[in-house]
């Protein structure tokens, strides 16, 4: 049976402080115990990849006030876990286009602008923090993003 991945849109979203101080936007999902990551969320039909980006973003931290400084060049799929499948969506996993945005000097963070927020807390940082900190099967995925971004300049 062939496997099916939902298209979606993921934000390595660097701090209004950066180009001086590299910090990078993880949040902590409200609904998995101890499950950090970036904010990332459905394409709804119809909709671009961008357009899916300021949505979320707005859904997810309550602000969509960001610069867009890179786009990864390719989708990538993940696999959900085993224990996780069958019971959010009827995928197997998701297939992301990946975004890099930096937020501006006046944007301002509210979990709680959605009627279910998404993310309990959130924190600012450093790249080899964020690679311990998320959660394990999204950690390749993000180190090749970043790492790309990295080699490009735009980080």
């Amino acid at each position: 049976m062939e496997k099916t991945y939902r298209p979606n849109v993921a934000a390595v979203i660097l701090s209004s402080r950066y180009p001086d101080k590299c910090e990078f936007f993880i949040a902590h999902r409200s609904d998995i115990k101890n499950a950090w990551q970036f904010p990332q969320g459905g394409i709804d039909d119809g909709e671009t990849p961008k357009e899916a980006l300021k949505r979320e973003l707005l859904e997810e931290i309550g602000c969509d006030k960001i610069e867009l400084l890179g786009e990864f060049p390719e989708w990538i799929r993940y696999d959900f876990p085993k224990i996780a499948r069958g019971k959010k969506y009827p995928f197997d996993g998701q297939t992301q286009k990946y975004f890099l945005v930096r937020l501006k000097e006046d944007a301002i963070i509210n979990l709680e602008a959605y009627h279910i927020p998404e993310f309990k807390e959130y924190k600012f940082v450093e790249y080899e923090e964020l690679l311990k900190k998320v959660t394990y099967f999204k950690r390749r995925v993000y180190k090749k993003v970043i790492d790309y971004f990295i080699n490009e300049g735009l980080i």
